[in-house]
């Protein structure tokens, strides 16, 4: 019995190890794949401003998205102009804009090792969506050797356009602090080719690399929060060219339902400030 259990020990410790060095099928190509819906209710013309309202959620490999729709709806995260989430597949970022009536685009970084579907970062407004693109982020993982990458989008809110990143960078474990940086510096230099409002928000798996941004002229929304995971605060906001954008309020949801690792962050600014 008890080598029994020693060679299923041994093997599920073996399945671990090769799972979690299993190489990662990368998705270069820039304009592929995408996968894009339109399901808000079209704004109108003279809808009066209101605050806006950002939010970012890790839903972890996307394996629980009922739940996930659940938290999403709750009080603090409900209405959402802007919502970026990370570790998406495809059907998993489909589902959540049907339910929540939003619009969205999502670039797939690669296919993951362990799922094998889809994985990366996604955009949903319920404004509209005038153009999107995939941004590639240096350095390679070690061990799986992925590759990751950012959404981008510009929406249209309160007739202003603002340009959204959906981001969510590599592991201290697979990178050093000064690659993570680099990865930041890409999304910075990208966005310094537009002059208008810029949203960066998503799973950075730093607190730390939030200075860099903070250097390039952009404000940490949610710099005070509490722990996004375990006793670490990775998820954030951040917001460059919104005048006096000091938030009306922030904050970190901590029922999560078992829908993920990560608590949803969110941040609301004064329309005005758009």
């Amino acid at each position: 019995m008890a080598a029994v259990l020693s060679r299923s020990l041994f093997g599920t410790a073996a399945a671990v190890l090769i799972s979690g060095c299993a190489r990662t099928i990368n998705l270069l190509d820039l304009a592929a794949p995408r996968f894009a819906g339109e399901y808000a209710a079209a704004a109108p013309d003279s809808a009066p401003a209101r605050p806006v309202r950002m939010v970012t959620f890790n839903i972890k490999l996307a394996r629980r998205i009922d739940r996930a729709i659940e938290v999403l709806r709750s009080d603090s995260l409900r209405g959402a102009d802007i919502l970026a989430l990370e570790e998406m597949d495809a059907a998993g970022v489909d589902r959540i804009a049907r339910a929540l009536g939003l619009n969205y685009v999502y670039y797939p970084s690669s296919i993951h090792p362990t799922d094998r579907r889809y994985f990366g970062p996604a955009i949903l407004t319920r404004w509209p969506i005038e153009r999107s693109w995939k941004l590639l982020l240096p350095h390679e993982g070690r061990f799986r050797r992925q590759r990751r990458t950012a959404t981008a989008a510009e929406v249209r809110v309160h007739g202003r356009r603002v340009r959204v990143y959906a981001v969510h960078l590599e592991t201290p474990f697979r990178i050093s602090d000064a690659d993570r940086e680099d990865q930041v510096l890409t999304i910075v230099a990208d966005a310094a080719r537009f002059d208008g409002p810029v949203v960066i928000a998503g799973d950075f798996n730093s607190y730390g690399v939030g200075q860099v941004l903070v250097r390039h002229g952009y404000r940490w929304l949610t710099a005070r929060l509490d722990p996004t995971i375990s006793f670490f605060s990775w998820d954030h906001i951040f917001v460059r060219h919104l005048r006096d954008a000091r938030p009306a309020s922030a904050g970190v949801v901590r029922e999560v339902r078992g829908a993920s690792d990560h608590r949803p962050v969110w941040a609301v600014v004064a329309s005005d400030v758009l």
